[in-house]
């Protein structure tokens, strides 16, 4: 039982990492690591201005500090001046608490001014590193919309050939069926031609049938021909005689006239 929930663990942590693959654009995760770039240089900024704020305050507490130091040292000078020592111990003693404080203030300003300095560093190395990370993300992201546009139009090609070798199939299924008609016609005619299959209009006829008729439209034409030629040749014999005055001829064609009028 425990082997199969294994493998229908791995089979559901298998498809699910498949449709996360799908759903995962490069770009978003490029676009969300840069943003989390931004926040964290953002915070290091951050950072370097509260220290430098920090600094700031002690060099103004510093300041103060210097300058209660200076003015018991006036009074003190003062007060013994006048006579007054003991005036003069007390301002003198109070000075030397305060330039204790101002030491402890010069040590803290010494470590947040070295503080500041290394997180300003950091600022600008991490400034350096987010410039170049934005600079590759584009590049990236370039580079990856012209390869999904390469693929699609890849795919747009390759579903226009398939569609092309569909039509190619098509043509090439009706060459056939063309040339298998066309084959069978000829042999119909074939057949027809030589009798062994009736042509039931009657209009059909066979070798020696053809050959008959060839032969014997071939006749009459000759035939005809001899006779045109007979007709011309005797028609011109007698405009001959006519033309050359022969008597005998013109009165036999006159007797042949006149007994014809006699006889009506």
């Amino acid at each position: 039982m425990s082997g199969v929930m294994k493998r229908m663990g791995m089979l559901f942590r298998a498809k699910a990492n498949k449709a996360l693959d799908r759903a995962e654009d490069p770009r978003e995760t490029l676009d969300y690591s840069y943003q989390k770039q931004l926040e964290l240089l953002q915070k290091v900024r951050r950072g370097v201005a509260d220290v430098a704020t920090s600094r700031k305050r002690l060099e103004l507490q510093l300041n103060q500090l210097q300058s209660q130091s200076s003015k018991l040292e006036d009074q003190g000078r003062k007060a013994l001046a006048l006579g007054r020592e003991d005036l003069a111990r007390e301002a003198l003693s109070r000075r030397a608490a305060l330039q204790q404080q101002v030491t402890d203030l010069e040590t803290q300003h010494q470590t947040l001014q070295g503080e500041e300095e290394k997180l300003t560093l950091a600022a600008q190395r991490l400034q350096a590193k987010v410039d170049a990370f934005r600079t590759k993300k584009e590049t990236i992201k370039a580079t990856y919309t012209a390869a999904q546009a390469q693929t699609r139009i890849g795919e747009a090609f390759s579903g226009i050939s398939e569609e092309m070798g569909d039509v190619g199939l098509a043509i090439q299924r009706a060459e056939d069926k063309t040339a298998q008609l066309q084959a069978r016609a000829g042999a119909i005619d074939e057949l027809l031609a030589s009798g062994a299959l009736d042509d039931p209009t009657g209009m059909a006829k066979d070798d020696i049938a053809a050959e008959l008729d060839r032969i014997s439209g071939g006749t009459d034409v000759e035939l005809e021909l001899q006779r045109m030629k007979a007709e011309l040749a005797g028609g011109g014999t007698q405009q001959q005689a006519i033309e050359g005055g022969d008597g005998s001829a013109q009165d036999q064609a006159q007797g042949r006239t006149q007994h014809k009028f006699d006889k009506q």
